[in-house]
């Protein structure tokens, strides 16, 4: 059965060298709001905090899972424009930026290699 995946996203870091985000900048405040506003973070209950840095690692655990699983896998592209392509998922880079992927089959045509931009894909869809 064909499960479609929606593609999260993360922010950029506060430099380009980073790995963390800084929780008080204006985009991280944009772009990551959670049920617990960074600027109380600290006076929160401790454990609505723990609770939800878990939620968030599981996600973020199974996205790499579903990652892992569609490699070497035919899968769908759902992009924008209503348009639809069919390849062979490889891998995608650290950022979740770019797929590569094989025997990209489009509308116009097949290619036998080539990088999907992440912003481009609406869902994904493979057989599990």
């Amino acid at each position: 059965m064909a499960t479609p995946v929606s593609v999260l996203r993360l922010p950029k870091g506060p430099d380009p060298n980073s790995r963390g985000f800084d929780p008080k900048s204006p985009r991280f405040i944009a772009l990551c709001r959670t049920s617990i506003s960074s600027s109380a973070a600290s006076e929160a209950d401790p454990e609505q905090l723990q609770r939800e840095q878990h939620a968030r690692s599981v996600l973020r655990e199974n996205f790499l899972r579903c990652l892992l699983s569609m490699s070497n896998k035919k899968v769908q592209f759902h992009m924008h424009e209503k348009v639809k392509v069919e390849a062979t998922f490889g891998a995608s880079d650290i950022d979740v930026l770019n797929f590569q992927v094989s025997d990209l089959h489009t509308p116009i045509g097949v290619q036998k290699e080539a990088l999907i931009r992440c912003q481009d894909v609406i869902s994904v869809t493979f057989d599990v």
